[in-house]
């Protein structure tokens, strides 16, 4: 058995589960990598990552630099003498990070690779409207998410799941599959295998604001699927013309209702506890949805406040 010193690198609450696995599993962590402090929201307070929390309520050393090759981080982390890193939703590492430790770095991915390398796997995967995902570990090299395969496993998405469950269903099978790879590298039983880039690469590009912007001419399910792949975070929206200049929208849940109309396609079709919009082939019933300015709330209780005209649409 290898006795191992690990490094681990993460930001978001997704990575602090896995590191919270690798601590009941009693591995020894001597470094905890993530992002700087950064002022955040409108009052600018110093918003901390999850995993600078996590790490700092179990005693962990913590290291935030703003450069990777600095020549303090490097003498830094190498003072740290750990023999494996672990990546779980970090940054891009260069060479002389992700080579430093004997056994290598790994890095765990929410998507079963090649498929959906890049930023945003898991909402791509319901964009694209996948019924299967899973989590990868793979050793890192020069490139994004190209490193040779370690473990990977399987998981089903329901056509009714968003993002954000799908998110958590991922975090727990991939703190398992990381705890799995470490046991390898502990046992020296790892044996890899290259990625596949001989098929039809589908990529997890980055989400952007435009990203999120409902066009309502697609047809059902693709537009059914790019709502809850953005949902809860960072969420589709729309513009709300109600007589008005226009306000923006959030949608976050919504139903597929199938049937032949003639109305033009955004309009809304209202009663006073549901809201339909006239897509091609049906509408999209609206289930819960955020008003600029307001929360998030069921449609019952928006329209409680708001008096929506018959010549109110989407946009």
């Amino acid at each position: 058995m290898t006795d191992l010193r690990i490094v681990f690198m993460g930001t978001p609450e997704f990575a602090v589960t896995i590191l919270d696995s690798l601590l009941q599993h009693n591995y020894t962590i001597v470094g905890v990598i993530t992002a700087a402090d950064k002022p955040a929201g409108r009052g600018r307070k110093m918003h901390t990552s999850a995993v600078k929390q996590y790490a700092e309520a179990k005693n962990l050393t913590i290291l935030q630099p703003t450069n990777l090759k600095s020549p303090e981080f490097l003498t830094e982390l190498e003072s740290l003498q750990a023999n494996l890193q672990i990546i779980v939703a970090f940054r891009m590492l260069p060479k002389v990070v992700w080579q430093m430790p004997k056994y290598g770095t790994f890095n765990l991915h929410a998507s079963l690779l090649p498929q959906y390398r890049g930023a945003a796997p898991i909402n791509w995967a319901i964009i694209n409207g996948e019924t299967e995902t899973g989590v990868t570990t793979f050793f890192i090299d020069d490139k994004i998410d190209t490193g040779e395969i370690i473990l990977n496993e399987k998981i089903a998405i329901t056509k009714e799941e968003n993002a954000g469950v799908l998110h958590d269903k991922l975090m727990h099978l991939g703190a398992e599959l990381v705890v799995q790879t470490v046991q390898l590298i502990e046992e020296n039983k790892v044996k890899t295998k290259k990625q596949d880039d001989t098929k039809t690469l589908k990529l997890a590009y980055k989400i952007h604001k435009d990203t999120c912007k409902i066009d309502w001419n697609q047809d059902l399910p693709t537009t059914y699927n790019l709502i809850r792949g953005l949902s809860p975070y960072p969420a589709a929206w729309t513009t709300l013309y109600n007589e008005d200049a226009g306000t923006t929208v959030k949608i976050y849940t919504t139903a597929i209702e199938k049937s032949t109309h003639n109305l033009k396609i955004g309009s809304l079709v209202f009663d006073k506890k549901t809201i339909k919009v006239a897509v091609p082939n049906g509408y999209l019933n609206v289930l819960e949805l955020q008003l600029s300015g307001k929360r998030r709330m069921k449609t019952i209780d928006v329209l409680n406040g708001l008096q929506l005209k018959e010549t109110a649409y989407f946009s």
